[in-house]
């Protein structure tokens, strides 16, 4: 097996055991052990476990931004109105549950966001983390969205981060259900498209 293997391996195994027992409670032994290599093997591909989740946290978020409608997000309320074509009910509902379904299934984006979950009482910087990727960022996101449709005339005036997060947060809600109870994504799905329907009719001009 190559180095560049045995590296993959270690991070998909580490990743893997955050995801289930948290950073903190998983020791280098058993990542090693996970993969069926020494201990020592494992230190001579990362000087110790903060490098293995530096490594992780490095990839998911390089991931997450070449996929993610949220990551990234500029703010909105310094570009021209017409950039974009208006946003519909039925292109609100086609982008967020394909943004829904992409999270949910993507293996890497779905271990490491349970991770976040585990560890966001317990380490600052995964804490951060965990507001900046699941909050800050999708708010950021819908609130410059909501500015652009209320100038295109689409949406009514109103505040647009309230807007936003009454579209969004809801949404997050239904993604941790389904973390917790995966035979529910159907009814999920079914329910954030209604949400997402009723909040245009709420709001339409």
């Amino acid at each position: 097996m190559g180095r560049g293997n045995t590296k993959q391996e270690i991070l998909e195994a580490s990743l893997e055991l955050f995801s289930v027992q948290g950073y903190e409670a998983t020791s280098i032994s058993q990542i090693a052990n996970a993969v069926g290599i020494r201990k020592a093997s494992l230190y001579s591909h990362f000087e110790n476990k903060q490098a293995i989740l530096d490594e992780l946290v490095k990839e998911v978020l390089e991931q997450y931004a070449e996929h993610s409608v949220f990551a990234c997000a500029e703010r909105e309320e310094n570009r021209d109105a017409e950039e974009k074509p208006p946003l519909t009910p039925d292109s609100a509902v086609h982008m967020i549950l394909g943004q829904i379904r992409y999270i949910l299934h993507d293996q890497s984006i779905c271990r490491a966001r349970k991770m976040l979950v585990i560890e966001q009482f317990q380490n600052r910087s995964l804490a951060r983390l965990q507001t900046k990727q699941n909050y800050s960022d999708v708010l950021q996101y819908f609130t410059g969205l909501m500015k652009q449709l209320i100038r295109q005339g689409v949406l009514a005036e109103d505040d647009p981060e309230i807007m936003a997060a009454q579209l969004c947060l809801p949404i997050s809600v239904w993604i941790n259900l389904c973390d917790r109870e995966p035979e529910r994504e159907q009814e999920v799905l079914e329910l954030v498209e209604k949400h997402i329907r009723q909040f245009f009719r709420r709001y339409q001009r």
